[in-house]
C-alpha cells in the first residue's frame, strides 16, 4: 500500500503515514485532500480517492527537533512526482532535487530552496537561481 504525507495545516510536512490512517483523518474531517491518486477505495457502497497528500485541518506546534527532514523521496512527494520548472512527470527515477539558490551562491539544502526538476531543466539552470536562467 501506498504512503500518505501529512502536512500541516501552513503546509509544512510533518510525517509519512499509512492509507488506513490518512482515510481516518479525512473522515473524521480532521484533515483535508491535497492530493489523490488514480484509483479508488471501495467500501460499504462507497468509492473514495486513495490519498497521496494530506493536510490537517488544525495547526499543530511541532518541536523544532522533530521537523521532517529535507530528503529527496519527501521533496519528490511534497511536489507531486513532476518537475517544478516545466511540470514533467518523468517518474520517481527520473527526477532529480534542484536548489532553486544554488548552494554556491549561499542556498541551503531546506523545505523552502529545494524542489524535484526533470534533468533537462535541471542542467539548464545549472549553477544559477531561475530568474538568472531566464
Amino acid at each position: 500500500m501506498t504512503e500518505v504525507l501529512v502536512l500541516n495545516a501552513s503546509y509544512e510536512p510533518l510525517r509519512i503515514v499509512s492509507v488506513r490512517r490518512a482515510m481516518v483523518l479525512l473522515l473524521q474531517e480532521k484533515a483535508e485532500l491535497v492530493e489523490a491518486a488514480a484509483e479508488r477505495l471501495r467500501a460499504q457502497g462507497a468509492a473514495y480517492a486513495v490519498p497521496l497528500v494530506v493536510r490537517l485541518v488544525r495547526y499543530v506546534a511541532i518541536p523544532r527537533t522533530r521537523r521532517l527532514p529535507c530528503s529527496r523521496r519527501l521533496v519528490i512527494t511534497r511536489d507531486r512526482e513532476s518537475c517544478q520548472y516545466c511540470g514533467a512527470q518523468p517518474g520517481r527515477a527520473h527526477l532529480t532535487l534542484d536548489h532553486v539558490v544554488p548552494r554556491a551562491q549561499g542556498g541551503t539544502t531546506c523545505w523552502e530552496n529545494v524542489v524535484a526538476a526533470c534533468a533537462a531543466c535541471n542542467h539548464r539552470k545549472a549553477n544559477r537561481t531561475p530568474a538568472q536562467a531566464g
